[in-house]
């Protein structure tokens, strides 16, 4: 298979496409390594790209993700690009006897498979991440190769198409949300620096002045122990008690610096 021809096929001729690819040989190990393997590290090394080189610009400033916690996040995006595309293949199976279809698992990991083309070049916007919305767009077109392809592959009739369609998008989301909060319980923190595991990453600022980067983790810590500082401060002037007064000041005074390098 022709990696690049059947990408434009499938976009610009999917009604064309689905019927050839409905008629030729295939498995689920070959579909992941020639095809879906491949195109799934265009979002994955665009969304790095984009947020740990290039940045979010705004008001004459750069954030930028931390490398390592970028590549972190592209690793676990990738893997995890890989298992939806597999969870929605068995839902898309599951489905199909319910909207007059045969139940395939084959045809249903093709159907999810080559539907996914859109989505996946559209990861290219991730690149910038000003565009990176766009990305989403490219999606609403899987969701239409996915109405084409069901009568197709899933032999399910034109006219149940349609809510096959929706159910299997709504299954989908439902599932990435579980996916994603079962990952996130079984994953280390997006940064990982000298061994060390931070829940919450490093932000790096590009300012006209130079950069700027700021630990969000010890942020929220500093900024809770400021808060109870201050109400001790209140509290002691409320009191009139000048030593509490002084002490909570001298509090204050140690934590004047927040967590922030330049």
């Amino acid at each position: 298979m022709n990696l690049v021809q059947r990408v434009k096929e499938i976009l610009l001729a999917p009604k064309q496409t689905w019927p050839v690819i409905e008629a030729e040989p295939a498995d689920t190990a070959s579909l992941y390594t020639q095809y879906i393997m491949i195109l799934a590290l265009i979002p994955a090394i665009a969304g790095f790209i984009g947020m740990s080189l290039i940045g979010v610009s705004a008001m004459g400033m750069t954030i930028r993700i931390p490398l390592v916690s970028g590549l972190v996040n592209m690793i676990v995006g990738y893997v995890l690009s890989l298992v939806m595309i597999f969870v929605l293949s068995l839902i898309a199976d599951a489905l199909a006897p319910t909207f007059g279809g045969q139940k395939d698992p084959m045809m249903a990991f093709k159907l999810v498979a080559y539907s996914s083309t859109a989505g996946m070049i559209g990861g290219l916007f991730s690149l910038i991440p000003a565009l990176a919305m766009l990305g989403l767009l490219t999606s609403l077109y899987s969701i239409y190769l996915i109405f084409l392809g069901i009568p197709v592959l899933m032999k399910s009739p034109p006219e149940k198409a349609l809510p096959y369609t929706a159910v299997l998008v709504v299954c989908g989301i439902i599932a990435g949300v579980i996916i994603g909060a079962v990952t996130q319980l079984v994953t280390p923190g997006p940064s990982l620096q000298m061994g060390a595991v931070e829940r919450a990453p490093m932000v790096s600022i590009e300012t006209p002045k130079g950069s700027v980067t700021v630990d969000t983790g010890k942020m929220e810590e500093w900024s809770k122990r400021m808060e109870e500082a201050g109400k001790k401060l209140e509290k002691a002037q409320q009191s009139g008690d000048q030593a509490a007064v002084e002490q909570a000041l001298k509090e204050m005074a140690a934590l004047n610096q927040p967590p922030v390098k330049y």
